[in-house]
């Protein structure tokens, strides 16, 4: 089976919005990070009637994750140098025990990916899932602890909701108005993304974090890419990737600290 794309617009990325084509890996790595950079200058909502090859695209959009994170890091070790000394984050004095490694590598990615991503799709489903999840947590929080019954109930009852949304409209499209908002959609998606990990730093001003999340608002942008174009798993498999490479090397450097 051939595994190029079936057209010349899939290759760079440049695809009419309805488009029903075939997606499949590019000729080659460099021609795989040109697609993925030509849809980031034009971010639009692919439609496709097949994938293949999906874990040869995963791969290459690690592979430019971690191009992008260790220049990032050499970045921060030159700053870091100069005698500028850069606020801590979470991983620096974390406790690498197995609940933590299952979250970091595990939970968070299935967490984050549904809520900052799963809807990206734009079809009615996972939107209204979103929201009944959102209108829950806003609820749960809104009630109080005085009420754990009634707080259980609200969340249940979002769940069901959220639930229902995504069989009940499994098969519907993705909504038009959504397609027509999607870049502003996805790079909002990317924002949200980066902003929430702020919540990584308990000390430093806005102006000195704000750089600190360019990481995560990168990867944002590539979870977002491989999300529209093989689906939610394919996100959450590289979110993975990306956290377990984070954390080795976190834990390498904290090895090599008390060496």
């Amino acid at each position: 089976m051939n595994d190029e794309p079936t057209s010349p617009l899939a290759a760079t990325g440049e695809m009419p919005q309805h488009a029903a084509t075939r997606f499949a890996p590019a000729a080659s790595l460099a021609d795989e990070w040109r697609r993925v950079l030509a849809f980031l200058r034009r971010p639009t909502l692919p439609t496709f009637t097949e994938t293949a090859g999906a874990w040869r695209v995963i791969a290459r959009v690690y592979a430019l994750d971690m191009a992008v994170m260790f220049a990032l890091i050499a970045t921060a070790a030159i700053v870091i140098a100069s005698g500028i000394d850069l606020p801590r984050t979470a991983l620096a004095d974390i406790d690498f025990t197995l609940p933590i490694v299952l979250g970091v590598i595990i939970a968070a990615p299935v967490f984050e990916e549904i809520v900052f991503r799963g809807w990206l799709s734009g079809k009615p489903g996972p939107v209204l899932a979103l929201i009944a999840i959102i209108a829950g947590a806003g609820a749960f929080a809104a009630i109080g602890p005085a009420l754990p019954l009634v707080r259980g109930l609200v969340l249940v009852f979002a769940l069901v909701v959220a639930v229902a949304a995504l069989v009940a409209l499994r098969r519907k499209p993705a909504m038009n108005w959504f397609e027509r908002g999607f870049p502003v959609l996805f790079w909002l998606s990317a924002l949200a993304f980066a902003l929430v990990h702020l919540a990584n730093f308990s000390e430093g001003s806005l102006a000195m974090l704000l750089p600190l999340v360019i990481p995560q608002f990168v990867l944002g942008t590539l979870l977002g890419y491989v999300r529209v174009h093989i689906g939610l798993w394919a996100a959450i498999v590289l979110h993975a990737m990306h956290n377990a490479t984070a954390l080795t090397i976190a834990s390498l450097a904290m090895v090599g600290g008390e060496g």
